[in-house]
């Protein structure tokens, strides 16, 4: 295997074991969560996990929606918006991409545009545009297009802004996402300062003047001084998988990213994607991957790419 194609496999098992490891913990407040060295795969007994009656190791929409953006990447070979929009609405409707076909968590903000979707408006139309409709839906799920596209910088920028207007139009949304993807980008290709060299060359992409560049200086950049929250809003979500990403080894960023408490299970998965491409599949605990379900979902793709 390639040392690209070991990034690529990491990236897509950290993304899902830290996805599916923040499951349990879900919606409590950092103070509920356990001791640092006792968040695992099951939770502390006596801990009330949410999602009681989901399998340990299940992963949640934000992974389902990667693997429907990597499928579709795989199987289009090439990016197609109409193509990926509809793998969202079947694993909406059916649970495709899903642990046993299951949907047990989708976002209203995700919700709402796949109705839009669903009802007739155009894929490239169907998110919700408000400033108030900053959820991390749409960035939860983009490392994929980091993984596998090969084309520039430019139209990497450009597959992340679009695969965010299907379900969250607003360009803080599509910017947080663009920033991720580079930020990967970048530590797949080793750089010693990733997350700077992403920001450094969004820059130079956005140049002057547009609405896109004022997002990332005014607001995105800027919350880097605030405490991390680990909350559903995307420049948050974004910082905290930042702020996690600062540990050494897989383990503690994960835990480090479910620490913070809120939302759990999409802090672990922004930060477990980074965290995989950096320590590779080998660097993830083998408890954790051996307390996966539904790998063979995963799998099936990851042998098309790596």
């Amino acid at each position: 295997m390639t040392g690209r194609a070991t990034k690529i496999e990491g990236g897509l098992w950290g993304l899902l074991v830290g996805d599916a490891l923040g499951v349990p913990y879900e919606f409590h407040p950092a103070s509920e969560i356990p001791a640092f060295g006792e968040i695992e795969m099951i939770p502390p007994e006596g801990f009330p996990r949410s999602y009681a009656h989901i399998a340990p190791g299940t992963w949640s929409d934000d992974g389902a929606q990667a693997l429907c953006l990597m499928a579709s990447l795989l199987e289009c070979f090439q990016w197609s918006i109409d193509d990926f929009a509809q793998r969202l609405l079947t694993w909406s409707a059916y649970g495709y991409m899903a642990v046993g076909g299951r949907v047990f968590d989708i976002g209203i903000q995700t919700g709402s545009a796949l109705s839009r979707y669903a009802s007739g408006m155009p894929p490239r139309e169907s998110g919700l545009h408000g400033e108030r409709n900053n959820g991390n839906g749409s960035l939860m799920r983009v490392l994929p297009a980091a993984l596998l596209f090969t084309g520039s910088d430019e139209d990497l920028v450009a597959l992340a802004h679009e695969q965010s207007l299907v379900t969250h139009r607003h360009p803080r949304s599509l910017v947080c996402c663009a920033l991720y993807c580079l930020w990967a980008r970048f530590e797949i290709n080793g750089h010693a300062d990733a997350w700077d060299a992403a920001v450094s060359r969004l820059r130079g992409i956005y140049q002057t003047g547009n609405e896109f560049l004022r997002e990332l200086e005014q607001v995105v950049l800027p919350a880097a001084a605030l405490p991390p929250g680990g909350t559903g809003y995307v420049v948050d979500a974004l910082h905290s998988a930042r702020h996690a990403c600062t540990q050494g080894d897989y383990a503690s960023i994960i835990r480090a990213a479910v620490a913070l408490g809120n939302d759990t299970d999409t802090t672990a998965c922004l930060a477990g994607g980074i965290a995989g491409i950096r320590h590779g599949k080998d660097g993830i605990p083998i408890r954790w991957r051996e307390a996966m379900q539904g790998t063979d979902l995963f799998l099936s793709l990851l042998k098309r790419c790596c």
